[in-house]
């Protein structure tokens, strides 16, 4: 099995992916500077094929002397965070994020030079698809389309040009993978983040599943939503989303290439919201609804075609949306009842 360095690895996909991976049977290096919930309690602490180790992936040096030994690299780390997030720390996500994929980058060029780092696979996102006009977006229309407008969609999409020169100038082979829309447990209250008041709740993670579940569990009546409600968006469970990056990592055929890794489900925002009431509340209580107005960056269509992970990567996202909510909605009111969300 393969040794991985993990960059993010205390994040909120980062985290399913140690799992994921030493389930698998791979040696994981995890770095994190827990700049985003703080210190964070992982089921793989202490495991034997596990070593963490808190740092800033800015660190050129530090990476390069944890890629010492290593067959893979996943470029996870990067500043991120809901819809909220967009408009608060604009320049921040730009800035921020380009240094640590420089630093990431230079890093593993100088690991492949020395002969044992196979492959970079890099974590984009869905964002870079965000001025479409046409649905499904399919790998290579990111090319094709006019550039996002958010600073972090616009950023994601730097990511992939990173990845293609690196491979043009200095040949260290690549993978690019997109998710859409994790959904799971383990995020928390974001550090630092702008709170959003959102009727009369105030958020502070902006990502919507745990958004919605809190409003809810904390008795919001009538429910407060971004707009109409037509937003389309393809939840995708984060262990799901772990499986898929695994295989990128591994599958031969994954090299110099992209992939959506999505559920094939379309579901509109007030759907997810009338689905999450009824799950708390009971069916018989009416769902009840206000519009708020909608963030400038609130992407109305997210709509990915997931053939080619499915063809080349054998993947498939299996967790349906109720078997993601009723692990999600638990964690949530728990958070909720203790005080950290």
């Amino acid at each position: 099995m393969a040794k991985v360095l993990v960059t993010g690895s205390a994040g909120f996909i980062g985290g399913y992916l140690v799992a994921e991976l030493l389930d698998r049977g791979h040696e994981v290096v995890g770095v994190d500077n827990f700049s985003k919930y703080g210190p964070v309690a992982q089921s793989h602490e202490g495991h034997p094929r596990f070593r963490f180790v808190e740092g800033d992936a800015r660190d050129t040096d530090l990476l390069t002397g944890l890629l010492d030994g290593c067959d893979h690299l996943v470029a996870g780390a990067a500043m991120i965070g809901g819809i909220s997030y967009f408009h608060a720390y604009a320049y921040d996500l730009l800035a921020t994020n380009e240094r640590i994929m420089a630093a990431t980058c230079d890093a593993a060029i100088q690991a492949h030079r020395a002969g044992r780092l196979s492959k970079v696979t890099y974590l984009s996102s869905s964002m870079v698809f965000e001025s479409t006009e046409h649905w499904p977006s399919r790998e290579g229309d990111e090319r094709r389309i006019p550039p996002p407008l958010s600073s972090y969609g616009f950023q994601k999409l730097a990511v992939e040009y990173y990845a293609r020169a690196a491979w043009d100038q200095y040949q260290l082979p690549y993978t690019i993978v997109r998710p859409f829309n994790c959904v799971g447990v383990g995020e928390g209250r974001a550090l630092g983040q702008a709170e959003v008041l959102s009727g009369n709740v105030k958020l502070a993670m902006s990502h919507v599943v745990p958004d919605l579940v809190q409003k809810i569990v904390k008795g919001q009546d009538p429910l407060h939503i971004l707009g109409a409600g037509d937003q389309v968006r393809h939840y995708t469970y984060g262990g799901d989303l772990a499986r898929g990056i695994a295989l990128a990592i591994e599958h031969p055929a994954a090299r110099n290439e992209d992939f959506n890794l999505s559920t094939a489900e379309s579901t509109t925002v007030l759907e997810l919201a009338e689905l999450i009431w009824h799950k708390i509340k009971g069916a018989d209580v009416p769902f009840r609804h206000v519009s708020d107005d909608p963030f400038q960056y609130d992407v109305q269509k997210r709509v990915p075609d997931t053939t080619k992970a499915r063809e080349v990567l054998g993947f498939t996202a299996t967790t349906s949306l109720d078997e993601m909510l009723d692990e999600v909605i638990p964690w949530v009111t728990h958070a909720v009842d203790e005080g950290r969300l």
